[in-house]
C-alpha cells in the first residue's frame, strides 16, 4: 500500500512539473510581438510569414499597418493575435455608422474567429499628421467603430486605440514634468483617455530611444550600464531612456486624471544599419537593444513611476523593408531579412529554427539610394549650446508640406517664409519647411521631439541663416 501511495505521489508531482513546465513555456511564448511593415518588393508570402512565425519563432502577436487581406486569411487557425489598422485617410469615413459597420464586416467579420483579431487601431500617429480633418475626427471615429463592434458582439473580444510618436507632449524631460501639448490634452486626449477607459482598451504609444540618443547617452538608450540620469523633482534616477520616455506619457496621463489606463508600446526598436557616420548602428547594437527590451518590459520591474508592471510591446519590425523612404535605417529595422534569415540572434527562434542565425550577423544590403539625414541624431534632452532643427535628406515634399502647414497653422509666424518674406527665397518647399521645422523646435522649448516631424527632421550645430534670413 505504501508503494501504491508512492507511485500516485510521483504521478501527481510529474503532472505538476509538466503543467508548470508549459505555463513558463507559454509566458516565454507571449513575450514578444512585431510590427509586420510590408513596404517592400521582395518579401515572402504571408502564408509562408505565418507557418515560419508559428513553427521556428516564440513571436505571438503581430501588427498590421492595414487590414491586407491575404495576411489576415494566412493568419487564420495559428492562433497568432493580430491588431490591425485603419489608415488615417479613411479617419473620417469611418465617423458615420453605416461606413463603421461596413468596415467590419469587410475587414473584421469576414475572418474572424478563424483569424485571431484582437485590435483595431485607427490610424497611426495621427495628430503628427498634422491633418485638421483627421485629428477632429480620430475619437468619434473610434467611439463609432466600437458601436459597430457592439453590434457584431465582437467587442469583449477586439479592443480599439490609436498610437502616438511622443510629439504628442510638450515637455518630457525631467519625466515627471511631462505633459500634452497644449490644446491637444483638453480637445484629443481628456476624450480619447475616456473612451479607451470606459471600453478597457490601453493607450497606444511609439517610444524610439533610436531617435532621442546621442553619442553620449548610447549606454542609456541601449539599457547599458550607465550612472543613471536623476529627475530632481521625483529624486528618482533612470538607468535607460525607454523607462524616462514612458513615465514622461505617463505623467502626462496623471495631470489629465486617467493614470490607472495600461500603456502599450505599439512601436519600438533599433536598426541593424544606417549611415556610415552615425554612430551606434550595428547588428550587435540592434541586437543588444531589442533583447534587452524583451527582458525589461516583461521582467515586473516596471518604471520609476509605475513600478511592478509589464508592459506589452511591439518591436518594430518583422522584416527589413526595401521600398521605405528617407535613410538608410529606415529600411534596416527588421528582425529578419526577406529570406526570413534573422539578422541577428535576441533568443525568439524555437531550437528547431536556430540553424539560420548567422554566427558572424552582416547587415542585410537593401537598395535604395544611400541619403543621411542633416546633422547629429536629436539628444535625449535641451542642449547646452544652439541647436536647429532641419528636414533630413530624402524626404518628400508632401511630408515637408504637412510640416509647414501644421506649424503655421498654429498661428506661429510664418510672414517670413510668405511672398516678400526674408525667408521666402529660395521658394521651395524644402527651404520653407526648414524654417518653419526651425520656428517650431525654438518655440517648443528645444526638446528632441520638438524636431521629430513624423522622422523628417533632424538638429544641427550649424546655423542655417544667410543674408537677411536669420533662423
Amino acid at each position: 500500500m505504501d508503494n501504491s501511495i508512492a507511485i500516485i505521489f510521483a504521478s501527481m508531482v510529474s503532472q505538476i512539473l509538466l503543467l508548470l513546465a508549459s505555463t513558463l513555456f507559454q509566458g516565454v511564448q507571449g513575450t514578444i510581438g512585431v510590427n509586420y511593415g510590408t513596404v517592400a518588393n521582395d518579401l515572402p508570402p504571408s502564408p509562408q510569414v505565418a507557418h515560419f512565425l508559428v513553427e521556428s519563432t516564440i513571436i505571438d502577436r503581430i501588427r498590421l499597418f492595414d487590414s491586407n487581406p491575404e495576411i489576415l486569411q494566412a493568419f487564420a487557425h495559428t492562433g497568432i493575435e493580430v491588431t490591425i489598422t485603419v489608415p488615417n485617410d479613411q479617419i473620417p469615413h469611418l465617423t458615420k455608422l453605416s461606413f463603421a459597420e461596413q468596415w467590419v464586416k469587410t475587414n473584421v467579420q469576414a475572418y474572424t474567429p478563424a483569424t485571431n483579431i484582437v485590435r483595431i487601431l485607427v490610424g497611426n500617429e495621427v495628430l503628427s499628421t498634422a491633418n485638421k480633418l483627421f485629428i477632429a475626427s480620430l475619437v468619434p471615429a473610434m467611439q463609432t467603430l466600437h458601436t459597430a463592434l457592439v453590434a457584431a458582439s465582437l467587442d469583449p473580444k477586439i479592443k480599439v486605440s490609436t498610437p502616438h510618436s511622443l510629439g504628442i507632449l510638450s515637455s518630457s524631460s525631467p519625466p515627471s514634468t511631462g505633459k500634452f501639448r497644449q490644446g491637444y490634452d483638453t480637445h484629443v486626449f481628456k476624450p480619447l483617455f475616456s473612451f479607451l477607459r470606459s471600453t478597457n482598451a490601453p493607450f497606444m504609444v511609439n517610444p524610439y530611444p533610436y531617435f532621442g540618443y546621442s553619442g553620449d547617452t548610447l549606454d542609456y538608450a541601449l539599457f547599458r550600464p550607465n550612472p543613471g540620469v536623476l529627475d530632481e523633482n521625483t529624486k528618482l534616477t533612470y538607468t535607460n531612456m525607454l523607462d524616462a520616455q514612458l513615465d514622461a506619457i505617463f505623467s502626462a496621463m496623471k495631470l489629465l486624471g486617467f493614470e490607472d489606463l495600461d500603456i502599450v508600446i505599439a512601436e519600438t526598436g533599433w536598426p541593424s544599419e544606417a549611415d556610415s557616420a552615425q554612430v551606434g548602428v550595428s547588428p550587435e547594437n540592434a541586437a543588444e537593444y531589442n533583447g534587452n527590451l524583451m527582458r525589461h518590459v516583461n521582467s515586473g520591474a516596471g518604471t520609476p513611476l509605475m513600478p511592478n508592471r509589464t508592459f506589452e510591446t511591439f518591436i518594430f519590425a518583422l522584416f527589413n523593408e526595401n521600398l521605405k523612404p528617407g535613410p538608410i535605417s529606415e529600411r534596416n529595422f527588421g528582425l529578419f531579412r526577406p529570406d526570413m534569415t534573422p539578422v541577428y540572434d535576441i533568443g525568439i527562434m524555437r531550437p528547431t529554427g536556430r540553424s539560420s542565425v548567422p554566427t558572424n550577423p552582416s547587415p542585410y544590403e537593401s537598395p535604395g539610394p544611400s541619403v543621411s539625414p542633416i546633422g547629429p541624431s536629436p539628444t535625449s534632452q535641451p542642449v547646452d549650446g544652439k541647436r536647429w532643427c532641419l528636414p533630413k535628406s530624402g524626404v518628400d515634399q508632401d511630408a515637408l508640406q504637412r510640416n509647414i502647414d501644421y506649424v503655421c497653422g498654429l498661428g506661429l509666424d510664418c510672414g517670413p517664409i510668405q511672398e516678400g518674406g526674408m525667408c521666402f527665397d529660395p521658394n521651395t518647399v524644402r527651404a520653407h519647411a526648414a524654417y518653419a521645422m526651425n520656428m517650431y523646435y525654438q518655440a517648443m522649448g528645444s526638446y528632441e521631439y520638438d524636431c521629430d516631424f513624423e522622422h523628417s527632421g533632424a538638429l544641427t550645430d550649424v546655423d542655417p541663416s544667410y543674408g537677411r534670413c536669420k533662423y
